[in-house]
């Protein structure tokens, strides 16, 4: 196996997760820059002691399996030649997320491999577990579908959400290495910065789920907002769901206990959950409410973006396309 991207905080995590897990052998990492310095140099709290080299896929014909973390439109033809080569990948880039060609082309531009999108699997393991153990091509979710789908999903599924609101939170390490001026520690400390106002390229990603979730609403449209705190990394997605129907606080608790009781990785709260409590886990925390006063119900997700927002989230459906537990490495 191999990490291609490994030099930015997704891929090294991911790096690092790899070379410490039971079941995989990484064997190798590989980068656009830093080549011919090694991860550890690079990343020393990962202690993975391989150098980081340029990727050439016609050497790898006997690799099993990549993770790809380069940004969209750069990851679509490495994941395309990895997949030539038959080696089942793990894109974390935005490529192949959504099913849509219409819709990547609305918000992305031109597709670089239109004809792989048909072969991709979504990978929010809770959501389709079933099609990730079969697949050879898992298109990672994006750090915010995750935890606001995670939080929606169980109204989702019940038919629940006639319009919903998901105002998310999310430390810097989730703009990557390349700063600009609005990511900037001088101007991300003690300040809250929203950021794409109306235009975040997640919000089809999340509409897309939603849909799946409940046929019946193909035209649900929502109203997403992120926004830059002051931390290193942890996301929380606080939805505002105006449902279908009056929902009692009772049926509300045993929609999403019933949804996660056999979810080795979602923990339903009975308070409302912080980010520190889920710090470099593969765990998401959830806590929904009924608000009797406007009828709303809130619901507030709590994840780490680069860890089940991302890299772990990946080690997870890696476990699942190879037969593995889905938690190994990961506990």
């Amino acid at each position: 196996m191999i990490v291609a991207g490994a030099t930015g905080f997704a891929g090294a995590l991911a790096a690092h997760l790899l070379w410490r897990h039971p079941g995989f052998e990484l064997v190798g990492v590989t980068g656009r820059s830093e080549r011919g310095r090694r991860l550890d140099d690079l990343y020393p709290r990962y202690r993975v002691p391989l150098t980081i080299e340029e990727l050439d896929v016609d050497r790898l014909d006997a690799l099993d399996a990549a993770v790809v973390a380069y940004p969209h439109a750069a990851a679509a033809p490495t994941v395309a030649a990895l997949r030539e080569r038959g080696t089942r990948v793990v894109d974390l880039s935005a490529d192949f997320r959504l099913g849509s060609l219409s819709t990547y082309e609305h918000w992305y531009g031109a597709h670089p491999r239109p004809d792989l999108l048909a072969e991709a699997v979504y990978g929010l393991t809770e959501l389709h577990r079933e099609a990730i153990a079969g697949a050879a091509l898992v298109a990672n979710p994006g750090c915010y579908p995750t935890a606001s789908l995670l939080g929606l999903a169980p109204l989702a599924r019940a038919g629940l959400i006639a319009d919903v609101v998901i105002d998310a939170k999310q430390g810097i390490s989730g703009a990557g290495r390349a700063f600009d001026e609005t990511t900037h520690l001088s101007m991300a400390g003690e300040n809250i910065l929203p950021y794409k106002v109306a235009a975040h390229r997640h919000t089809p990603e999340i509409e897309e789920q939603l849909r799946w979730l409940d046929p019946a609403r193909p035209d649900i449209k929502v109203q997403f907002q992120a926004h830059l705190v002051p931390l290193d990394q942890g996301e929380l997605a606080s939805c505002y769901v105006t449902p279908s129907r009056a929902v009692a606080a009772g049926e509300l608790r045993e929609l999403f206990a019933d949804a996660y009781a056999e979810e080795p990785f979602v923990e339903v709260l009975d308070a409302p959950p912080g980010v520190r409590e889920v710090r470099e886990t593969n765990f998401c925390r959830v806590y929904a409410a009924a608000d009797e006063h406007t009828g709303k119900v809130l619901v507030f997700s709590a994840i780490d973006n680069l860890w089940k927002g991302t890299s772990s989230q990946a080690v997870q459906n890696l476990n699942l396309m190879f037969g593995l537990d889905e938690t190994e490495g990961l506990s």
